[in-house]
């Protein structure tokens, strides 16, 4: 087949991207800067200079950022023990790892504020060891949020770096150790520096998931708010279709914005980009 004939193929399915998604996105962040029929960017500015706005957008940034660090920390030697694994073991230590996704994320919601509220397993348990007197107040604030989008996104964390870990050579490892690098200095040196390419998919897909979630919020934040709850109160309760468009605009500019923050460091921590 020729190079012409190969591009052909991806006609179908750049038409279908470009009908049902491109131009209803282009259509609704162009309507945002139209007021009065003529140009103004004044709802941005509004929103920007808007402390009630800025403080969501902030417990919305603090949720995602915790969440992505959080999976990072226990994905990475759980993934790198199952990279070392093989044979079935291998293939059961995965399936477990992915099992959570195969529970609704409203499931597990309600599990999580069961566990987490006032008088729920963890409270109980806490004072039944006399470490707590009065009962601690986790359902319903941002930490409540970040310990449900973990427990949603993990997986995908540890699939990633698992697929990433389990190509790297051993020979480097042994390499530096051969030459006097402790076990943690060629950890540090050799194995983080080439699982970079899979803590980057890995911490993309957290944090734009985490940023945008809005069950898991919903239900784990209560009166707590977050941009996708804001955006959700203002489409359908308020019926401000206008607003809920520049809230879906600003969220997908800081999705582009922090996943190129993302990019720009994984490439200053891996320039060889191998």
């Amino acid at each position: 087949m020729k190079q012409s004939g190969r591009y052909l193929l991806l006609l179908p399915g750049l038409l279908f991207l470009a009908i049902f998604m491109l131009v209803p996105l282009v259509l609704t962040i162009s309507s945002t800067f139209v007021e009065d029929g003529s140009f103004s960017v004044s709802g941005y500015l509004n929103f920007l200079t808007d402390a009630y706005f800025l403080d969501i957008l902030w417990t919305t940034l603090y949720v995602a950022l915790l969440t992505t660090f959080c999976c990072i920390v226990l994905a990475f030697p759980v993934a790198y023990y199952i990279s070392k694994v093989k044979g079935s073991k291998k293939a059961l230590l995965l399936m477990l790892a992915i099992f959570p996704l195969l529970v609704s994320p409203i499931v597990r919601s309600f599990s999580w504020m069961i566990i987490l509220g006032r008088n729920g397993l963890l409270n109980d348990f806490l004072q039944s060891l006399g470490m707590i007197q009065e009962p601690l107040t986790i359902l319903y604030t941002p930490v409540a949020v970040a310990i449900g989008l973990v427990h949603l996104f993990l997986p995908l964390m540890i699939v990633t770096l698992v697929g990433v870990m389990e190509n790297i050579d051993t020979d480097y490892i042994r390499a530096a150790e051969s030459l006097g690098a402790s076990k943690t200095t060629a950890f540090l040196k050799v194995m983080f520096p080439l699982c970079m390419p899979g803590l980057l998919i890995g911490s993309t897909l957290v944090f734009v998931g985490s940023f945008t979630a809005y069950t898991t919020p919903a239900l784990l934040g209560g009166q707590q708010r977050v941009i996708s709850t804001f955006l959700y109160q203002n489409a359908i309760t308020l019926n401000d279709w206008n607003t809920a468009a520049m809230i879906a605009t600003i969220m997908i500019v800081l999705t582009f914005f922090i996943t190129g923050i993302f990019q720009k460091l994984a490439t200053k921590l891996n320039p060889g980009g191998s």
